[in-house]
């Protein structure tokens, strides 16, 4: 048996399991916990097309979360149109923002694009938070927007129970990896790489390195809004602290740092290590010490960064291509 079987039998398993879920686990807060974790890893692989590809660090990328789910969410309780419409729209209007933010800031490097991007989704939230119509829009400013539960159906993207949710974020995270795994091996991802390991020494081969990450901006900005309008139709209920939160910013940062950025497999395992910590951190530990995840992140991210600084993916993949290496043996003889 050749590694590309091995590899391709793997993936169905896995396709397998995850398809699977549903029918063996009937607990509402299993269920829960698995839509966010997926949720999550989704947000992360789209972060990673700009923040682990391109080689450059933003950490403002909930406000195209809150573009998604606002866009959608007023679209459809002010106009009655469907979520499903206002997830596309949302994410090209997050595209269009997400360019006009890349265009400034990805002329600087290191700790000052980092500062900008904060600063934009900083400001962002703010307005929102403090201006209740922008034209005939109800923004609803710091109350938020409470989306009724009525009219369920797949039109109106509102489910009776948990497992439609999950199988559509299982979807949406399967073409999110299907995709960033061809932009890997293209001509886009050549580009990212070189330019963001050695953007002089790519310039100087006639590479445009700002175009590239222009593009991953745009690429990235788009799919992340499209989560927010997930996560608008699952949680019912938007808020600036929440989809527009500096926390979400760092979380999808860390989960991208300790899994691997810049791998295909990064964000799945970041996901897996740290959405659970931080489920069960805020269902046992939350009242008493609210933000204790965002502790524990950064002491993994200390812990990786000293340890493992590529993050948890490399030595995963090398102990994965052991036991390949093993089982072929095992086969030829």
């Amino acid at each position: 048996m050749t590694k590309e079987k091995i590899n391709k039998t793997a993936l169905i398993l896995f396709l397998f399991i995850a398809f699977t879920i549903p029918l063996f686990v009937r607990s509402a807060t299993y269920l829960h916990i698995l839509i966010l974790l997926y949720f999550y890893a989704y947000l992360t692989t789209s972060w990673n097309l700009v923040g682990g590809f391109a080689g450059v660090l933003p950490l403002g990328h909930s406000v195209f979360v809150g573009i998604g789910a606002y866009t959608s969410t007023i679209l459809s309780l002010q106009y009655g149109i469907s979520p499903w419409i206002g997830m596309i729209a949302g994410a090209f209007i997050a595209l269009i923002l997400g360019v006009i933010i890349a265009l400034p800031t990805l002329k600087m490097r290191g700790a000052y694009f980092a500062l900008a991007t904060i600063a934009f989704g900083e400001g962002i939230r703010v307005m929102v938070e403090n201006i209740n119509n922008i034209g005939p829009l109800n923004i609803n400013g710091p109350r938020g927007i409470q989306i009724p539960p009525t009219n369920t159906g797949f039109f109106n993207f509102m489910f009776a129970g948990k497992e439609p949710y999950y199988y559509i974020i299982l979807i949406m995270l399967i073409l999110v990896l299907t995709l960033t795994f061809l932009i890997s091996r293209s001509k886009l991802g050549y580009y990212l790489n070189a330019g963001g390991e050695e953007p002089e020494a790519a310039m100087a081969l006639g590479i445009n390195v700002a175009k590239a990450r222009l593009t991953a901006m745009a690429i990235s900005s788009f799919l992340t809004a499209l989560a927010g309008t997930f996560y608008a139709q699952f949680t019912l209920y938007i808020h600036p602290k929440s989809v527009f939160s500096l926390d979400l910013s760092f979380e999808i940062a860390f989960i991208a740092l300790i899994g691997g950025r810049g791998s295909v497999a990064g964000p799945i395992i970041g996901a897996l290590l740290l959405r659970p910590v931080s489920d069960l951190s805020r269902i046992y530990f939350g009242s008493h010490l609210p933000g204790l995840h965002l502790i524990i992140f950064g002491a993994v991210l200390i812990l990786v960064m000293l340890y493992q600084p590529r993050g948890l993916q490399e030595p995963l993949s090398r102990i994965y291509n052991r036991i390949i290496e093993k089982k072929i043996l095992k086969t030829d003889k």
